[in-house]
């Protein structure tokens, strides 16, 4: 057999089958039902004419629902299709329609969302709802739990690891993206990856998945703080677990509620969690702290690891986590075209912000294709030659701008641009996408974002560009207070003056109640820039 997300994880259920696979809320799913429950609605999957290479539409929050459809979607051979569940009808159609879906499982909540559209997409041969006690079952729809009970499971197949896996991603501007994998290679990846976190020689083919198994001394628990909608919440908060037969840990409530995640490290004994950068970390450790000042603070004994991925995570949050509790914090730079480094900060020893280790196999270039040298200042692209995706599902045009061979090795460039420093360190700058260009001079927002931030009375910060007649692009912060906290704009300007040169300095600062975030802690600079542009956009 080969590596495969459906045979490797149904290897998982036949090793551990009592253990729990998801806590939904108080709801326990165990290994061997998460298995039986995707082999029931695979069945009905290929009832309806799905099969090899099918696409999956997942339109859900995140639920052991969620997990089974995606195994049951890798157990036809088919592909999963993860979707925002923020978007409306227009950007939906798109969504779905691009990725060729043929079947898709939809919260009950959006039951009218899909009514509506459901006309629009032809290809979609099967509607799925799954119910959460708000709207009645959409009529030519099929109710999960009742297509469970009245369907047999599907019997296991062989599949080959050259089925593709795609994760859609919406990038920082344009229309969602399909990034495809080689499926097999991806799950070996993602397997390799919980091993080595864990010390553990990582296994070498699906047949030694149930010594290594055996192997694992705990199997962690991860509570996935962000939707499983994105890659960083089903990559590192699910996949990651489940290779090693683990147990995930979700919450259905939409929003951040740094309490209730505490309650449920402290009720399921969590050892892993995964976050998205200070939009996460920062409630976190306020929660801790409050609790703390009223004299009834979380047990949190059980947390191992807390991995932050997708945007940077400030050095002054992480050590304001590590004076409650001490644990590995994770800082992983990568986006869904590849994984590119990390950092690790402990009580022994702290890492910058930005800074990170290279993985093996990345490089910086330079625009004119030269690798960046160790200490020159030079700026470049970051690139990867490790996991490359296949390309992106039918864009063959930026595929090719993304994808690229260098003296015969094939990189992936997902946009990120950084420094290398005298040891061999990268120090992350940031998107070309969304830097600035004020008088000749490259700024990128994250640098400026953390500089802003370092002002005691700032909670968060996005920065644009807004046109200028003489500078070309302005710099402008648009940024958040802490609760009971203010303070004014020369103020914060001058604590970044201390950080950063002169050109690089916010020439605003515009205070907004909230700094507007996806669920996933993601930056949303379409928002910033449409507010900086609204107060300071005359160009003068």
């Amino acid at each position: 057999m080969e590596f495969h997300f459906a045979t490797a994880w149904e290897a998982a259920a036949d090793h551990c089958r009592d253990r729990v696979a998801v806590v939904t809320d108080h709801r326990r799913t165990s290994w061997r039902d998460l298995e039986d429950r995707a082999a029931r609605i695979a069945q009905v999957l290929t009832d309806h004419g799905l099969g090899v290479d099918s696409k999956v539409g997942t339109y859900l929050h995140n639920s052991a629902e969620y997990i089974e459809s995606q195994f049951a979607a890798f157990k036809i051979r088919g592909c999963p299709i993860n979707v925002n569940y923020r978007y409306k009808a227009e950007e939906l159609v798109y969504l779905l329609d691009n990725a060729d879906a043929e079947a898709v499982v939809y919260q009950a909540c959006y039951a009218m969302r899909i009514w509506e559209i459901r006309d629009q997409l032809p290809k979609v041969k099967v509607f799925i709802q799954v119910d959460d006690g708000t709207e009645a079952l959409l009529k030519g729809t099929i109710d999960y739990e009742t297509a469970i009970t009245r369907t047999d499971p599907m019997p296991r197949i062989e599949r080959p690891a050259s089925d593709v896996y795609m994760l859609y991603t919406g990038g920082t501007t344009g229309m969602p993206k399909g990034v495809m994998y080689p499926g097999g290679e991806f799950c070996a990846n993602l397997t390799a990856l919980g091993a080595m976190s864990r010390e553990l020689p990582p296994p070498t083919s699906v047949e030694a998945l149930p010594d290594y198994l055996a192997s694992v001394p705990k199997p962690p628990v991860s509570l996935v703080a962000c939707p499983l909608m994105h890659g960083t919440g089903m990559w590192l908060g699910a996949m990651v677990p489940m290779s090693a037969g683990g147990t995930v840990v979700l919450t259905s409530k939409l929003g951040l509620d740094p309490d209730l995640l505490w309650g449920l490290v402290e009720e399921n004994s969590v050892t892993d969690m995964v976050i998205v950068g200070d939009a996460f970390a920062r409630p976190l450790l306020n929660a801790l702290d409050d609790a703390e000042k009223r004299g009834h603070g979380y047990d949190i004994s059980s947390l191992e690891r807390v991995t932050s991925s997708g945007v940077m995570w400030s050095s002054e949050i992480k050590q304001g986590l590590l004076r409650h509790h001490d644990m590995i914090l994770q800082d992983i730079m990568g986006s869904s075209e590849g994984g590119m480094g990390s950092s690790i900060t402990t009580r022994e020893g702290a890492a910058k912000t930005a800074k990170f280790e290279l993985n093996d196999g990345v490089a910086v270039f330079t625009d004119d294709g030269r690798r960046v040298e160790p200490g020159s200042g030079e700026i470049g692209k970051i690139a990867t030659s490790g996991s490359v995706p296949i390309g992106y599902y039918k864009d063959p045009v930026k595929s090719a701008e993304t994808f690229k061979e260098i003296d015969g090795v094939r990189y992936s460039f997902p946009g990120d641009y950084a420094q290398v420093e005298a040891d061999g360190s990268i120090t992350l700058l940031g998107r070309g996408s969304v830097c600035i260009n004020t008088a000749g001079e490259k700024v990128f927002p994250e640098e400026v974002e953390e500089a802003v931030k370092l002002h005691p009375a700032v909670a968060d910060c996005l920065v644009v560009g807004v046109p200028d007649e003489r500078f070309g692009e302005r710099v402008v912060a648009v940024a958040s207070y802490r609760s009971g906290e203010s303070c004014d704009e020369a103020a914060v300007i001058d604590v970044t003056r201390e950080h950063l040169a002169g050109y690089k300095l916010p020439k605003h600062v515009l205070f907004v109640d909230q700094v507007q975030r996806a669920p996933n802690g993601k930056a949303d600079y379409k928002w910033a820039k449409r507010a900086a542009e609204a107060a300071y956009g005359d160009g003068r």
